[in-house]
């Protein structure tokens, strides 16, 4: 079992490898490669474009009668990913590129057109100097010249940024100097507007909410009464207290003071004697004083009665 990985095979001594077939393979069959696309291009059929690193199950062949020094030249065969056209492309070792065919158009080619008209250039000159001495020199001329053009050019350039340039150093770090203050306190007083204002804002906030909250916890007070007119004191009762302090005449007062009953008159009201008659009663209230004043409330009488003590007191 050791020897199942080993690549070295046993041959035999009479072994010829001149007796082994060869097979017998066109020269331009083709092989099924995987590849990515070498640049970008847009399908001719349906205007696909197919960008450079897509990847394609491509077929490839080797180009009959082109070799550029020996090394063979490479047709690949794709097909567009919308339409399903054929585009072919080729090697080009010469460039160290690849070369459309047909199928589609090369995009963004700018910069490689540009050095092969370069080089084409290039190349017709070295070809015309090759067999005329006399180009050479001319040529050799006119480079001299325009060389010394672009120098002159060069030097003019730099004494014009000479003479328009006068720099002061000190100037320049000074006028840096008062941006950066002003800049500096510019920033400073907006802040303390900033912060003022926010401040502003708290300060306005916490006074609505102290508001709110004493109108929550406080009741609202009644609404006042009105206020009477000079003439409505005309209107009102007097009271037993005002009227007794203000009553000082006797005759005033003799239709508040309550005159005490004897015994017998109250033991005769209450059942015990015989009962008044009708003209007893009524002559009884045209003689007593008592009875023919209005009715008044307990406190108007207790008040009458202390006033009159002290009127009886002080005669």
């Amino acid at each position: 079992m050791s020897e199942r990985k080993v690549l070295n095979k046993y041959y035999p001594p009479d072994f010829d490898p001149s007796k082994i077939p060869k097979l017998k393979l066109p020269k331009d069959r083709q092989y099924v490669v995987r590849l990515m696309a070498p640049f970008n291009m847009r399908c001719k059929t349906c205007g696909e474009y197919i960008y450079k690193g897509k990847k394609f199950n491509a077929r490839k062949e080797t180009v009959q009668n082109e070799v550029y020094l020996g090394l063979p030249i490479f047709r690949f065969y794709i097909k567009c990913t919308r339409c399903l056209a054929e585009i072919t492309f080729k090697t080009d070792p010469e460039n160290t590129d690849y070369s459309m065919e047909h199928g589609a158009t090369r995009n963004f080619q700018a910069e490689k057109l540009l050095e092969e008209e370069e080089k084409r250039v290039q190349k017709e000159r070295e070809d015309e100097e090759l067999n005329n001495p006399m180009k050479v020199l001319e040529n050799r001329t006119k480079d001299s010249k325009l060389e010394m053009e672009v120098l002159e050019n060069l030097q003019e350039l730099k004494d014009l940024n000479q003479r328009q340039a006068h720099v002061d150093f000190e100037a320049m770090l000074r006028r840096h100097r008062l941006s950066e203050e002003e800049r500096r306190q510019r920033q400073q007083e907006e802040d303390e507007r900033e912060t003022a204002a926010l401040l502003e804002e708290a300060r306005r906030r916490r006074l609505l909410e102290d508001s709110d909250s004493e109108d929550e916890a406080t009741p609202t007070p009644p609404w006042p009464a009105p206020r009477p007119t000079p003439t409505a004191i005309l209107h009102e009762a007097p009271k037993a207290k005002r009227k007794a302090a203000t009553l000082g005449s006797k005759a005033q007062l003799s239709g508040l003071v309550v005159v005490k009953k004897t015994k017998t008159e109250t033991d005769g009201r209450s059942g015990r004697g015989p009962a008044p008659s009708p003209g007893a009663l009524e002559s009884e209230k045209a003689t007593d004083p008592a009875a023919r004043a209005p009715a008044a409330s307990s406190l108007s009488q207790l008040g009458a009665y202390g006033d009159s003590g002290d009127s009886d007191g002080s005669d």
